[in-house]
């Protein structure tokens, strides 16, 4: 191998990688966001755990964070658990870095 192709193949592992671990951060996120909705829905224990599974899945529908805002905005909505879009995205925002943070620290 030439050292182009050993600098691109470095460059393939890298953006891999950077993907793997973007994936791992919004799964965390969306789970830790489904947990601060499930307490907001009143819900506990394995019920709050399953409720944050459903929030993981719904983060498959399309890309972006919509579907995850549209699932936990309906669900307190649906139960009459006032909580504004600003409060929801920011909550969004921060537990993203939460996650990061935490998948970071994993793989070291």
């Amino acid at each position: 191998m030439t050292t182009f192709d050993n600098r691109e193949q470095a460059f393939e592992n890298m953006y891999a990688h950077d993907a793997q671990m973007q994936f791992k951060a919004s799964a965390r996120r969306n789970k830790l966001l489904g947990l601060w909705v499930a307490e907001k829905l009143g819900l506990s224990g394995d019920e709050a755990d399953a409720y944050a599974g459903t929030v993981v899945v719904a983060d498959l529908q399309e890309s972006g964070d919509e579907d995850v805002y549209r699932k936990v905005s309906g669900d307190l909505e649906a139960r009459g658990v006032s909580v504004t879009e600003t409060e929801i995205r920011r909550q969004m925002n921060e537990l993203l870095t939460l996650a990061k943070e935490q998948v970071m620290s994993e793989s070291e």
